[in-house]
């Protein structure tokens, strides 16, 4: 969590001048859409909770800050209380806003849920705060919140899906101090880089854009990848709290194995660790020395170790984002700790240069598909692009629909991030599927025909979760491909009546 502020909530001088020219552009009502950059351990957590504060102080309107995970919703609120800013979460149950509080926090598809079933109504909100604001699930929201201004806040304003560029969601683009100017101040630890070069050329990326995890298993589950990481660590992080980030929990499990065998304290954890389970492991590599966690998918965000010394990225990503937010991790400054260390094992650095190199986010922000082909001509060299396109004869069948793909593996990740359970993304690709049925189909029986027509599809389609699952057997694959068609054909028959009639 960000806690870089003074003792009784005064702002850094960098702090101040943002909060100042945030609200220069609410008074002057320039814009009614604001996105804020500052980089990761910046101090965003408290900036905006200080902006919610005058807000609700200087208009007499209720606030509502939006997160994407549970842990950055709590966190949220914590900082906001500690700041004397009287604050409820909105969870399942909750009702309308009370008389007696106008800052409210909560989690996307919470909020959302509540909206739609009318038990929280949006008119009196004012100011719209949305933390990590780079994830694409809070375009659903925005249509609720016509009349509030809306700031977004993130240390990477740049969308990985150029079809939703993020200036599409906001008008003016904020940037606060560089990475490399916090170093110089003293408000960052400073970074020393050790690049092992990697031959990474058997792994695919999916049709999200990033290395898939299938690949990314088979290459750095290897002996020699392993026999690499561990040599790594002993060179450049022996004995320091070391944190390490896979992109599959196969290779994050070898991981743990190998360097328990080696002597080092280790643990593992991911998205599906059990909530006591990942507190008790979570205090252990606080209160341990030397300790090396290391995880899959769950540590980007909404967690913060000061006492980090070491990041090793024992993966490859073609996400500048996902780069940022992992060595971010290490960055944050204790009087004991003045630099951190970084590992690469997957030519993270030359895709993207250093960590505290400045990036040119105006530009990112501007001209977000050029900003992109630069990004994705430093990863061409060492990815092999999976395709997968349906056939022209399966695509003739569905004239009147537009979009027939569907990017499990992006899906899959997207809702771990929001801490979804992974079944919703079959249950996603169910609805899609159904719709094109629909959509192509005047009657029922031709509806249910075209269903069978998408076996192909059906068939990559679960094969892809599968792969996502990373340890399912055999006999599970096979039944949920049956449960799968059966439930596409059942939806098929439900909604046919609602939508002929």
């Amino acid at each position: 969590m960000e806690t870089l502020t003074k003792p009784g909530a005064s702002f850094y001088s960098y702090q101040q001048k943002d909060i100042e020219s945030v609200f220069e552009i609410i008074q002057n009502k320039e814009t009614q859409n604001l996105l804020y950059q500052l980089p990761t351990g910046g101090g965003k957590t408290v900036i905006f909770s200080e902006i919610a504060r005058r807000y609700m102080e200087e208009y007499g309107k209720t606030a509502m800050i939006l997160t994407h995970r549970m842990e950055l919703c709590i966190q949220t609120s914590a900082t906001l209380k500690k700041l004397g800013i009287k604050n409820r979460k909105i969870n399942s149950g909750s009702g309308n806003f009370k008389a007696d509080c106008s800052c409210y926090v909560a989690m996307v598809e919470t909020l959302r849920n509540r909206i739609k079933s009318k038990k929280i109504k949006t008119n009196d909100v004012g100011l719209v705060i949305i933390d990590e604001a780079h994830h694409n699930s809070f375009r659903k929201l925005l249509s609720y919140f016509k009349g509030a201004f809306v700031i977004g806040v993130t240390a990477t304003p740049f969308s990985s899906d150029t079809s939703k560029p993020m200036k599409r969601y906001y008008d003016t683009l904020i940037t606060g101090e560089n990475i490399a100017t916090l170093i110089e101040e003293g408000f960052l630890a400073k970074p020393k880089s050790y690049v092992y070069e990697v031959e990474l050329n058997s792994l695919k990326t999916g049709l999200h854009g990033d290395y898939t995890v299938g690949s990314s298993n088979e290459l750095y589950g290897t002996p020699a990848m392993l026999d690499l990481l561990l040599k790594a660590h002993q060179e450049t992080a022996n004995k320091k709290k070391t944190l390490i980030f896979n992109n599959g929990i196969v290779v994050s499990r070898q991981v743990e194995e190998f360097f328990s065998a080696a002597g080092i304290s280790i643990r593992h954890l991911d998205n599906k660790t059990p909530e006591d389970e990942r507190n008790e492991i979570l205090k252990w590599f606080k209160k341990t020395k030397g300790a090396v966690l290391t995880s899959v998918s769950i540590l980007t965000t909404g967690f913060d170790e000061p006492s980090v010394q070491h990041i090793i990225l024992n993966r490859a990503t073609t996400s500048i984002t996902l780069y940022h937010q992992m060595i971010g991790r290490g960055s944050r400054r204790l009087p004991s700790k003045k630099t951190f260390g970084i590992t690469d094992l997957g030519n993270n650095i030359e895709r993207f240069g250093e960590w505290q190199e400045t990036v040119d986010w105006k530009f990112a922000f501007d001209n977000p598909d050029e900003f992109a082909r630069k990004l994705s001509f430093h990863s061409s060299g060492n990815s092999s692009v999976q395709s997968h396109a349906l056939s022209a004869e399966i695509r003739a069948k569905f004239p009147k629909t537009l979009e027939m793909t569907f990017d499990i593996e992006g899906y899959y990740q997207e809702a771990i991030d929001r801490d979804k359970k992974p079944k919703t993304v079959i249950q996603q690709s169910i609805r899609q599927q159904a719709k094109m049925c629909l959509d192509n189909a005047e009657s029922l029986s031709e509806a249910v025909a075209l269903a069978e027509v998408l076996t192909p599809e059906t068939e990559w389609r679960v094969k892809q979760y599968v792969k996502c699952l990373e340890n399912a057997s055999k006999n599970y694959k096979e039944w949920l491909l049956e449960d799968y068609q059966n439930r596409l054909k059942g939806l098929i028959i439900k909604l046919y009546p609602k939508l002929k009639t």
